[in-house]
């Protein structure tokens, strides 16, 4: 057997060849009915047939598994790089809502921010005007002050004031030892001379005043709670008979706006001397000019003029029209002293105050005024 094995391995197998099923061109034999494999056994045409089919049955599946499988390892691939573009996109929404976000809130700021400050201006634009109004009012506080002032030392020097005759100027104690009213010179005292203002008047016996009960009555129950209404008992009188016949004047509307300015205190008067003639929203006629009364329409030389509150309309008048008005502030000066507590002085001096300037609206409604004006 062993030399057999080795002859045959010397002696390789014949090799089997396919056979043609058809004969072909040249050749008109009848084919094989069977061919031989490889080991010289003859094989079935139909088996091979099979047996190619299924070979390519075969390589058919296996090339589908292959194609299969780079399928799913494209659409892992694909898969997460979905996955990523996903992230992706939700990362960029949360940056666009956070931005989003901050951009409403940095919207808000900037509107509270801008209405705060618009607050803040108008808060000390309100302030501003008040200081304003209260300086004016300081002003004609003021002014009043000095114009009832140069009342009072105008039958004394600058230099040596006359105490006795005008207890305005005393202190509270040595006022209580007067019963009476020092001042025994009527306003149109101002009228004499500089050197008759000097001589110091002759004493007017104090039974040459005699003080009225109903009046003394309705100022003592006006000083118990002094106020600047006018429903009062005290003050309805004295505007009835003494500010009402005083500012009445022949233009109707604007007296009462004077009126109305002296009882607010935001009437300004101001001497016209090196002034322009005014320019506002009233006509040239209806303000007057430096030779036309204002308040009367009387062809007058206009040393002053006064503006109503914060209008900027100035308005002349005639130095009669003048002393009318400050007689009329001189008198709300006084009693809004009083009502303040800036008075210290016995009730029946307060009184005869009063009445001295009760007095003066009278005269001043008459046509006396000092020559000054």
């Amino acid at each position: 057997s062993q030399v057999s094995f080795e002859e045959e391995s010397q002696n390789p197998p014949a090799v089997g060849h396919w056979k043609p099923l058809l004969p072909s061109r040249g050749n008109k034999e009848e084919p094989e009915s069977g061919c031989q494999d490889a080991g010289g056994v003859l094989v079935e045409p139909h088996s091979m047939e099979q047996l190619n089919v299924s070979r390519l049955r075969s390589s058919s599946v296996e090339i589908r598994e292959k194609g299969s499988e780079f399928l799913r390892d494209e659409l892992h691939k694909a898969q997460k790089e979905l996955k990523l573009k996903d992230k992706e996109c939700e990362r960029l929404s949360k940056v666009r809502e956070q931005l989003e976000q901050e951009l409403e809130e940095l919207t808000a700021s900037l509107f509270e921010e801008a209405h705060k400050m618009v607050r803040e201006a108008n808060t000390k634009q309100a302030a501003a005007e008040k200081q304003l109004r209260e300086a004016r009012g300081k002003i004609d506080m003021l002014q009043a002050e000095v114009t009832a002032l140069k009342t009072l030392v105008i039958t004394s020097t600058p230099s040596s004031p006359n105490r006795e005759l005008h207890p305005q100027l005393q202190s509270p104690s040595k006022a209580g030892f007067r019963k009476g009213h020092g001042r025994n010179k009527s306003t149109s005292s101002a009228m004499v001379s500089a050197a008759s203002q000097n001589v110091a008047p002759e004493p007017v016996s104090r039974e040459c005043k005699e003080v009225d009960s109903i009046l003394f009555a309705e100022f003592q129950a006006w000083k118990e709670s002094p106020t600047l209404d006018k429903s009062c008992s005290f003050l309805d009188r004295i505007y009835r008979e003494d500010v009402g016949p005083c500012l009445d004047f022949t233009k109707q509307e604007l007296s009462e706006l004077v009126r109305v300015a002296v009882e607010q205190n935001t009437l300004t008067i101001e001497p016209v001397a090196s002034q322009t003639v005014p320019v506002g929203k009233v006509a040239a006629e209806e303000c007057g000019g430096p030779k036309k009364c204002a308040l009367s329409g009387l062809s007058r030389t206009c040393k002053h003029r006064i503006m109503l509150g914060d209008s900027g309309n100035y308005y002349y008048i005639s130095p009669s029209c003048r002393a009318r008005i400050t007689a009329v502030c001189n008198f709300f000066t006084y009693i809004r002293y009083i009502q303040q507590g800036l008075v210290r002085q016995d009730v029946e001096l307060m009184y005869w105050e009063v009445t001295r300037l009760r007095r003066e609206m009278s005269l001043a409604k008459l046509g006396f005024y000092p020559s000054e004006m």
